[in-house]
């Protein structure tokens, strides 16, 4: 069965929401569901710093798997907003908890986080 664009915007709201409130408890009470802004998108989740830089999020809840053109996005929404590094959050199909969903990102993005610089 296949979604309705009002069903699958539901989903994705539900999944970033469900992200971004165990990253607040988690890491820093300061992340959140960031405001839609547009052509000139910034990621899903707002308040997430590594070395003190700001780390973009994109959070995904489909059924099937599209890394290339996801991690595209993320990296257009890392320069949009001047971050370090972009990270895809996915929904885990069969798992609700957050902590079991999985992350996807380039290498250069995890050299990134490890060492606060890009490569």
């Amino acid at each position: 069965m296949s979604r309705s664009r009002a069903s699958a915007k539901a989903a994705g709201a539900s999944f970033e929401r469900l992200v971004a409130d165990y990253l607040a408890e988690t890491v820093d009470d300061r992340i959140d569901r960031r405001v839609k802004t547009g052509a000139k998108d910034k990621g899903d989740i707002a308040g997430v710093r590594a070395h003190g830089q700001r780390v973009v999020f994109e959070a995904k809840n489909c059924v099937k798997l599209a890394l290339g053109s996801w991690a595209g996005e993320a990296e257009a929404e890392r320069l949009n907003d001047g971050a370090l590094a972009g990270v895809i959050v996915h929904k885990r199909h069969g798992k609700g908890r957050p902590e079991d969903q999985w992350v996807t990102m380039t290498l250069a993005d995890l050299v990134a986080l490890l060492t606060g610089k890009r490569p």
